[in-house]
């Protein structure tokens, strides 16, 4: 059937001979370590055995010459199972294409010695590294070079051309895999395999298929397919244009640089002076060395990624200063506050961040430094504020991310600054036992449901406890008396007794005002939702309006009936969580009844009329009889009535009560209420002074205007109205200064602006890690020109959209530079960057010890990397630490495909990430681990106490003593002032960690980069790497442009106004739109 062209040994057959004849060899073949019969020998090495050999295995001699002595044809088939057993242990690859290494001249497998620069040892280790995803990659198409690959770029696992390989002479041609061999060869080479696996070995055959990659081949994650290269080329060329407009005027300069580090060096001297002040005045330590304190550079500016007017981060280094200044108990971080605040400087220390940090700027405003002279005085006597809502998170460019500030568990209503119940808490100390509290907690009259739940949280904060969620640990027993206790005030404290009453007699609820049943453990959120949803059930009789049909009404009836059901439960709740779940279900269903939605339809707070209207329009379309087309007619003026009743402004309320609207639509109700509410947005916006004093007038006027205006019938613009309306429409708009906004939580009047206060730092305290991993960027920014340019760009881009500034729940400029260097290192293909984690990273031996451990270990971190910038940008310069040859151009394309999407990438043998399954780890091998294998599948809360310096009080300043008079002729005594010790308190912080995004940071394994980005950050930043893959895929397309440019800014000042002008519109009519009267209006 397949006739064999000559002997094995001899060189001849086919191809498709010797591959079955070497399947019927191993056909009783096994796994090693399975326990079965070893392996028979192949063809080839039957010639080898002895007769003493065959006569301990006669089988063998056996099957060896009547393998000899007959054909192919006369062979016996192997069945299924062992075809399948076969090639699940086969390992012959049968692809006759040349090796991409050996065409992409990566070197050589027997060429290890022959580096120029240092020995074959780094080699191992950064093949070793590398081979995991570019086994099959793509190469560059730019590169022609046929020689010898550097010490640095990845080889296959296979022997690729050599002297010593028996490919060397071959230029073409099947795999040498495939060649006839002599038996003694084949066997000496199976030898090797075995005893040397090393890096470049073979995989083992063991448990492979006949076409499954080996596993170091798992990184591709799947094939490439065929893309229009002259789309990618033009693409790529855009992109590459955009690049060298832009990164030139973006990055510093250096008269920039030169004034920072003029301004840090005069920063330094005054660290200096107030330190050695403190060590020898305050700790009498007279042989303090002013020198050892430094204030070192680091983060963007020190790594080379620094931007135009970005902010400088300076590390203080004082290691002879017991306790250091970044120990919690420290009053060096509060000196210097004060010292550089006397010098007139901004600065404001941050103490509830990551580490703490002063902000400073070189010439504040006059009102910015009365404002933190102030909130330095009120430390100064003791007044600490505490913290509501979201803490703030400072945007931070350092590595280590220092300036995000821990952050409160996030609440969905806005509470005022000010606590709206009544809270009175008598316990001795914070761990008091509970049944010794007592707590009085009252929902005022207008207090909405959800503040009070808000004043319950902040209250079972302050008691020392905590709500119990799917997430968080188990109580502690103390633990769950407090948030019982808790749970009772919050039902007592209704405003609503009846609703209180009924709530108290459910099961569910009845044991925490009962002690003699068994008792059950409920949870703050539990209670609130179960509190929302009786007072929307107990409304059902009360309606003013039923359901649009029967049917209806049948199936809202029967979600009152299963939401008292479940109230009602009885037995011990166990499942708090699973409980909890049911609760919220049911209480969303009722809230979906429309007949209920009218009774509490009411104006949030800071909500924009429009959506108050909207929410109205949709209860009417809802309760419109469908068989009645007039029902319209009974319906509208009850929710009208309802509507105007729900307004939250009481002056707007009043107005529309005593407008005569009989008759009136819910549109013309809502467009007066607009109206109202623009008025008392221009009187706001007047006495902010938000106008120039030249239109003072003209608003005054417009708001006189807009009150005496009557909405309930048709009114016809006079022309002088219409020029009067389009001198309004050019200034600015007061919706921005709207009091119906809520309160920016990230501003205050504290907070720095971006520009006019000159150079601004920031100082940081704990900075050790931060300076390794400053180095680290550093090193690879010199590993390649390109790494540079890139995440300058992609920075730029960042900011421009809106989606780098990780207080506002997006990610930081540091995690964008780790997105780079991920793709660059290991999913580029070649890559650009080697792993510097990975390569070379041990320090040099001849060191000196000390030395040698820090390079080593960093507060218990593993910060070992490839550091000698020396030698990364010697072999960056010959070109010998990679062989990618492709334009920036071609990187951003495919930077941005990757991010894009999750399936097969056009450009590179890879698929996308995947956001939700995967986490950046550019120290890990192949830059992938799992949220898995980190323990990072779900948002943990995490709550710090740690001991801080207190402001200093009257007790604690010792009283000024006076000199006694010295008589004539001696000499006064120096009082000296007592050492008093270190007053200290306590700090508790609340600290979310989200996992939505994940970034591992390459030395704190433990701290995720991306844990300030919230559900609506992570949605924003997807969609702008979607966008920005659109806008790129469109070029050179006829819809190319339809979604804007690349670096659009994201907002605009029309973008702004828009929703006025609308508004202006629906109350006076379109503007005019000839130039000629737009001039005229202006003159």
């Amino acid at each position: 059937m397949f006739p064999s062209q000559g002997p094995p040994d001899q060189g001849g057959g086919d191809l498709e001979a010797r591959l079955r004849g070497l399947i019927l060899s191993n056909a009783n073949t096994t796994p090693p370590g399975t326990g079965l019969p070893a392996p028979s020998a192949p063809p080839t090495q039957l010639q080898s055995i002895t007769p003493s050999k065959q006569q301990e295995n006669p089988a063998a001699a056996v099957q060896g010459g009547d393998l000899e002595q007959s054909s192919f044809a006369s062979r016996k088939r192997p069945n299924q199972a062992q075809r399948r057993q076969m090639n699940s242990q086969l390992s012959i690859p049968i692809d006759t294409r040349p090796i991409p290494g050996a065409q992409a001249g990566r070197g050589s497998f027997g060429q290890q010695g022959h580096s120029p620069w240092g020995p074959s040892s780094y080699q191992g280790q950064f093949h070793n590294h590398q081979n995991q995803r570019y086994q099959n990659q793509q190469h560059s198409p730019r590169f022609q070079n046929p020689g010898s690959g550097s010490p640095y770029s990845p080889r296959t696992p296979f022997p690729q051309v050599s002297p010593q390989s028996p490919m060397h002479n071959h230029q073409s041609g099947p795999s040498s895999q495939f060649q006839p061999r002599h038996h003694n060869q084949f066997q000496q080479q199976q030898q090797q395999q075995q005893q040397q696996p090393g890096p470049f070995a073979r995989p083992p055959a063991q448990n492979r298929q006949l076409y499954q990659p080996g596993p170091n081949q798992g990184q591709g994650r799947g094939r490439m397919f065929p893309q229009n290269g002259e789309e990618i080329a033009i693409q790529s060329a855009h992109l590459e244009n955009l690049v060298q407009e832009r990164v030139p005027i973006m990055g510093i300069d250096s008269v920039e640089e030169a004034e920072k580090e003029e301004f840090r060096a005069v920063v330094e001297k005054v660290c200096q002076a107030a330190i050695a002040q403190y060590e020898k005045e305050d700790l009498g330590n007279d042989k303090f060395d002013t020198s050892t304190v430094e204030l070192q550079c680091f983060g963007s500016l020190k790594s080379g990624f620094a931007t135009k007017a970005s902010d400088m981060d300076l590390a203080l280094l004082t290691p002879k200063s017991n306790p250091a200044p970044d120990c919690p108990e420290s009053p060096i971080p509060r000196l210097l506050e004060r010292k550089l605040l006397d010098l007139g400087y901004g600065a404001r220390l941050l103490t509830r961040t990551r580490v703490p940090i002063i902000k400073l700027c070189q010439k504040p405003t006059e009102k910015l430094l009365s404002d933190l002279l102030e909130e330095r005085a009120k430390w100064e006597s003791g007044f600490v504020a505490e913290p509501e809502g979201d803490e703030e998170i400072h945007d931070s460019e350092t590595p280590d991310e220092t300036k995000e500030r821990p952050e409160m568990q996030s609440t969905g209503n806005q509470a005022s600054s000010t606590t709206s119940a009544t809270e009175v808490v008598h316990p001795k100390s914070r761990r008091e036992s509970s049944d010794q509290k007592q707590i009085a907690f009252r929902q005022k009259n207008e207090q909405s449901l959800g503040d009070y739940y808000n004043s319950a949280k902040r209250l079972l904060k302050k008691l020392g406890g905590r709500d119990l969620t799917s997430t968080s640990p188990d109580l502690s027993e103390e633990e769950g008396r407090v948030l019982n206790s808790v749970c009772k005030a919050f039902i007592s404290g209704l405003s609503s007794e009846a609703l209180s009453t009924r709530l108290c007699k459910y099961n569910s609820i009845a044991p925490l005002f009962d002690p003699s049943l068994p008792p059950v453990q409920r949870t703050l959120q539990g209670i609130w939702n179960q509190v929302e949803g009786e007072r929307l059930a107990m409304a059902w009789e009360s309606r003013p309006l039923t359901e649009s049909d029967d049917k209806q009404e049948y199936e809202c009836l029967t979600i009152v009936e299963a939401w008292r059901t479940l109230q009602d439960k009885h037995g011990p709740l166990t499942e708090s969580s699973i409980y909890n779940r049911q609760l919220y279900t049911a209480s969303e269903k009722l809230k979906k009844i429309s007949s209920l939605q009218l009774l509490f339809l009411e104006q949030i707070q800071y909500e924009d009329p429009v959506f108050y209207h909207g929410r109205a329009l949709k209860i009417i379309n809802d309760l419109k009889t469908r068989d009645q087309p007039n029902s319209g007619d009974y319906v509208t003026p009850i929710i009208i009535a309802h509507y105007v009743a729900g307004v939250s402004n009481n002056s707007i309320r009043e107005i529309l009560q005593n407008s005569p609207h009989a008759g009136a639509t819910l549109q013309q109700i809502a467009l007066h209420h607009r109206a109202l509410q623009l008025a008392i947005d221009y009187e706001h916006a007047l006495k902010s002074s938000y106008f120039e004093d030249c239109d003072r007038g003209i608003v005054e006027e417009y708001v006189s205007l807009l009150r005496s205006r009557n909405f309930y019938r048709q009114n016809v613009p006079t022309e002088s109205e219409i020029n009067f309306v389009a001198k309004i429409r050019t200034l600015p708009d007061p919706t921005q200064v709207s009091p119906n906004k809520p309160r920016d939580r990230y501003k205050d009047h504290l907070e720095f602006p971006k520009t006019d206060i000159g150079i601004q730092c920031d100082i940081n305290f704990s900075a050790h890690l931060a300076i390794h991993n400053t180095q680290l960027l550093r090193c690879y920014s010199h590993s390649d020109p390109r790494v540079k340019a890139m995440i300058l760009f992609i920075k730029h881009w960042s900011k421009v959209r809106g989606i780098n500034t990780p207080y506002r729940g997006t990610l930081s400029s540091y995690g964008y530079v780790l997105m780079v260097l991920h793709y660059l290192v290991n999913v580029a293909q070649p890559f650009v960057c080697p792993n510097l984690q990975a390569v070379n990273h041990n320090p040099p031996a001849y060191l000196p010890p000390a030395e040698v451990e820090a390079r080593t270990i960093c507060k218990g971190r593993d910060v070992r990397f490839w550091r000698n910038e020396a030698e990364i940008k010697n072999l960056s310069e010959r070109k010998m630490l990679n062989h990618n040859h492709d334009s920036v151009g071609v990187l951003l394309r495919g930077f941005f495909e990757y991010f894009a999407q999750n399936g097969q990438m056009s450009t590179v043998g890879n698929k996308g990430f995947d956001w939700g399954r995967e986490v950046l780890s550019l120290r890990t091998v192949g830059g992938i681990v799992t949220k898995q294998e980190k323990g990072w599948t779900g948002a943990k809360t995490v709550i710090e106490t740690s001991t801080i310096a207190a402001p200093p009080t009257p007790s604690t300043v010792p009283e000024a003593r006076s000199k006694p008079e010295a008589s004539p002729g001696e000499q006064a005594e120096e009082v000296k002032t007592p050492k008093l010790p270190v007053k200290t308190m306590e700090e508790t912080k609340e600290i979310r960690h989200r996992y939505l995004f994940a970034i591992e940071d390459p030395f704190e394994l433990d701290h995720n980069v991306a844990r300030t980005v919230t559900h609506n950050g992570i949605v924003s930043i997807r969609d702008e790497f979607r966008r920005a893959w659109r806008i790129i895929r469109s070029i050179g397309k006829p819809y190319e442009g339809q979604e804007g440019r690349l670096l659009d800014p994201v907002t605009s000042r029309d973008d702004n106004k828009s929703g006025l002008q609308e508004l202006l519109t629906m109350i006076h009519g379109a503007a005019p739109k000839s130039k000629a009267a737009y001039q005229e209006i202006q003159t």
